[in-house]
């Protein structure tokens, strides 16, 4: 499926505004890209406290507003708590990737999204997260229904982006723009994790912050 091929969206609130959290340009990219050619007014939201360490979070952040303004597309720049994203991760430090360290994630990440969306007129909040194979769709949609359920009238749209050829979008959008290719999910404890793999083996440790161009990467 070509991108001129790519369906009709309709957001859970026809016409409404949505909030787009963003995690990276490798995974938006198609969302955005999809929202766009369904004339969807949308809005990106980075608000990404677990990537671990700022120069990786200022990559992917650059990365990620380069393809907003080269699409005029508005970004919401939000906080690097990360003093609070770790005091939340306590105790999980050697949880596995998909588990219970990633759900809390996931929640604190979408909690911010839908009070952004409730205190400025956002009736919709999505997310790039699921368009990533790393990700437990499920478990990523679970996160952001419960984060949009506390405010009235607010949606959370759980369109899998995967479908319809999307992820292979995804791919062919990130080789196009030269996307920075992420070398690990972006925590310290995935950093931790995914330096271990490529010692056993025999690779160089993640090169942190360094512009690695080519395909998706591994999702935030």
């Amino acid at each position: 499926m070509t991108a001129s091929e790519r369906p009709v969206l309709t957001p859970p609130v026809p016409g409404g505004r949505v909030l787009l959290h963003s995690c990276c340009a490798p995974c938006s990219g198609e969302v955005m890209a999809a929202m766009s050619s369904s004339c969807i007014d949308y809005t990106i939201f980075f608000y990404n406290p677990n990537i671990h360490p700022r120069a990786e979070y200022l990559m992917r952040k650059q990365e990620n507003l380069r393809f907003a303004r080269k699409h005029a597309i508005p970004f919401v720049d939000c906080d690097y708590d990360t003093d609070t994203w770790f005091a939340r991760a306590r105790g999980m430090e050697r949880e596995p990737e998909r588990g219970l360290r990633c759900t809390m994630c996931f929640d604190m990440r979408f909690e911010r999204t839908a009070l952004y969306a409730h205190e400025n007129g956002f009736p919709v909040i999505a997310s790039s997260l699921g368009i990533s194979r790393c990700k437990d769709m499920n478990q990523v949609n679970a996160c952001g229904m419960r984060a949009a359920a506390p405010y009235d009238g607010l949606h959370y749209w759980d369109y899998n982006w995967r479908k319809g050829g999307g992820s292979n979008r995804m791919v062919e959008i990130c080789r196009c723009e030269g996307f920075y290719k992420q070398q690990y999910c972006g925590c310290a404890y995935s950093l931790r994790d995914a330096n271990r793999h490529r010692r056993a083996a025999g690779r160089a440790p993640v090169a942190i912050g360094q512009p690695v161009r080519g395909d998706a990467g591994t999702g935030t």
